[in-house]
């Protein structure tokens, strides 16, 4: 399978898929800068990715309007900022022209693969008309089947991460993407910030392997240094995503479990020069039969997603996929999951809806 093309579950340890996770890591201050900053340091970002020898730069691309209600909630993973103030930041700090477009095109001239991870529906409409090879969906993400069913639609590979998710809601989700024939990769992850060494569980990629033969597996590494993401490579992962920046005491959400670019350099090579053979993963292996940790994992109620309507709609209106939107939190949205937006599709409602509302099962025939 492409994802893109270079990568197949059946390239060998050294040849494995290297990804800077920049994200929002252009984001270096708690005050708010112009566009072009934001910019300069993008592309800053990606020029050290491509010298250190990376093979894709992957970004995160926001619509406040569609992914985050106007909720007070503060992630414990980064008390800089509420949710909302946050998702609205980043949606103003990156317009389409100023932003998207140029860091793009500095890309595809260094030849460096650009993609990103839509954090919603909307935030993917933004950069569709790039052409982009693949889409990268967060963990947060995992449930959210409004945005799933639109990235299948643009016939582009995804890649899905663990980190939130039961081995059930992966299985589910990998389902869900292959009715519609979607190309699939999964990274397993542990979603903290920094993950203690402790927390992984490497047998959970030949699980991955065992169960989803079809999808190329590969490890979205929250650890500080390189030994996890070797060992992993020994057990078999083949696309590798790191957090990039150029210092862990910058100011955002991501920094403080980043590569530098000096490190990024060394674990290319390392990986590049066969290194993962000889690394014994046994302290991080644990076993074959256990839970992702994502099944308990502390954020789910902050990043998980309710099915709200996309606008004002009055009693009798039958759903269709642009009169509904998935957004965050669900703590704070009673309402469907967004899993079930499949069997929302068709429906009527019962009474008449304002936009944002959560929608509660009572209100569909």
């Amino acid at each position: 399978m492409a994802i893109p093309s270079a990568v197949t579950a059946q390239r060998r340890p050294e040849e494995t898929y290297i990804v800077a996770e920049i994200g929002k890591g252009f984001i270096q201050s708690a005050d708010d800068r112009p566009v072009s900053e934001y910019l300069a340091n993008a592309i800053a970002l990606v020029d050290a990715a491509a010298e250190a020898g990376a093979d894709a730069v992957k970004f995160q691309t926001h619509d406040v309007t569609d992914e985050q209600a106007p909720v007070p909630v503060v992630s414990p993973h980064f008390d800089g900022a509420d949710r909302f103030a946050w998702v609205s930041r980043n949606t103003r700090a990156t317009p389409v022209a100023g932003f998207w477009q140029p860091l793009i095109a500095h890309c595809r001239r260094r030849r460096i693969t650009f993609f990103t991870t839509p954090m919603s529906r909307g935030a993917a409409r933004k950069l569709a008309a790039f052409d982009l090879p693949l889409w990268k969906v967060g963990s947060g993400d995992l449930l959210d089947y409004v945005l799933l069913d639109y990235l299948a639609r643009t016939r582009k590979p995804i890649i899905v991460s663990t980190g939130m998710g039961s081995l059930a809601e992966v299985d589910a989700t990998v389902a869900f993407l292959a009715r519609r024939q979607a190309t699939i990769g999964i990274l397993y992850c542990v979603s903290h910030y920094p993950a203690p060494d402790s927390s992984f569980n490497l047998a959970s990629i030949e699980l991955l392997q065992h169960m989803h033969p079809q999808a190329t597996i590969g490890f979205s590494d929250h650890s500080i240094g390189s030994d996890i993401a070797l060992a992993a490579i020994r057990v078999g992962a083949r696309v590798l995503e790191k957090h990039f920046s150029f210092a862990r005491d910058l100011w955002g959400s991501d920094h403080k479990v980043s590569m530098t670019p000096s490190e990024l350099k060394a674990l290319v090579g390392a990986v590049r020069g066969g290194a993962s053979r000889d690394v014994d993963p046994s302290p991080w292996y644990g076993q074959r039969d256990r839970e992702l940790e994502g099944a308990h994992n502390q954020f789910r109620p902050y990043f998980f997603k309710t099915l709200v309507a996309a606008c004002d709609m009055p009693a009798g209106t039958i759903l269709t996929p642009d009169a509904v939107c998935a957004m965050r939190p669900r703590m704070h949205l009673a309402g469907l999951p967004s899993d079930a937006y499949p069997a929302v599709i068709g429906k009527s409602l019962s009474r008449s809806v304002r936009a944002l509302e959560p929608l509660p099962e009572t209100a569909l025939n």
